[in-house]
């Protein structure tokens, strides 16, 4: 049995080839694309090969005895839906492909149209927030002694470990029987960004101090920091009005899986180093 990982250096990738690892048969292939095999960094046993979702062209190699793929239904830094769903679910059909995983990005587009109208058992996998996402926000100032400065404090977020999402995709992707399915994918609580904070200071051993911005505040830093004017706006809408899926606690995680999702303080202790 082979399976392939698309986005397979990104979080989500990544623990899903870890899970697949992990919790596969013994005479399981995990196969990962990447735009570059020489520098992906991937674990000791997985083919790594080159090819893009943007370009069909190169797969062909990629899906070779394919059983099952991990999508991802972007390409890029700007999280746009392919334009070339048609053409990959075409070749993975041909290829004799008989379910897949998809990571949605921030809207559905051609991939998704395409394996709706296909024979291929299809499974629809949205995360929340990242828990994952702290890195990038909040390590640089926190290992810096400074404070965080963020607008709406207030804000609620049902984080996931990203480990997590890589082990519900994992097992649908080995089990099977999910077709035409979607699952939100939360951790076990929802948290303010106060008490978010307060978690990862406890994690590191002191107090992290935190500043309230306005949105208009946060606009203006996030501008200065060459943040692209549509992110921004995307951040003050997403984290000012914050939708429901996105604060609401699901069981998806050990439904799938059969065991608790992660919290976040288990998250801050495991990567409280990059934050002192």
């Amino acid at each position: 049995m082979i399976i392939l990982v698309t986005g397979a250096t990104g979080t989500v990738g990544r623990n899903v080839v870890e899970q697949l690892i992990q919790h596969g048969p013994a005479d399981l292939r995990v196969r990962a694309l990447t735009r570059n095999p020489e520098t992906a960094g991937l674990p000791e046993g997985v083919e790594a090969v080159r090819g893009d979702l943007a370009s069909p062209d190169t797969l062909a190699d990629a899906l070779d005895g394919v059983t099952a793929v991990h999508f991802i239904n972007f390409t890029g830094h700007d999280y746009a839906p392919l334009t070339t769903g048609e053409q990959i679910v075409e070749l993975a059909e041909r290829a004799g492909v008989r379910r897949v995983t998809v990571l949605g990005g921030r809207a559905d587009g051609s991939l998704e149209q395409a394996l709706a109208a296909s024979a291929i058992e299809t499974t629809m996998v949205h995360p929340v927030e990242f828990m994952s996402n702290t890195l990038q926000w909040w390590a640089a100032p926190v290992s810096a002694g400074e404070p965080i400065r963020e607008p709406f404090p207030e804000r609620i977020s049902a984080m996931v470990h990203p480990g997590d999402i890589g082990a519900v995709a994992a097992k649908i992707l080995l089990d099977g029987g999910h077709g035409g399915k979607e699952y939100f994918i939360t951790g076990p609580e929802a948290l303010d960004v106060k008490n978010k904070a307060r978690i990862l200071g406890d994690a590191v051993g002191r107090e992290i101090e935190f500043v309230e911005l306005t949105a208009e505040q946060a606009r203006e830093k996030w501008l200065g920091d060459g943040m692209h004017t549509d992110l921004v706006e995307f951040l003050i809408d997403a984290w000012g009005n914050t939708p429901t899926v996105g604060r609401t606690v699901l069981p998806t995680v050990e439904q799938i899986t059969g065991r608790p999702p992660r919290t976040f303080a288990q998250w801050a202790a495991e990567n409280a180093a990059s934050f002192r």
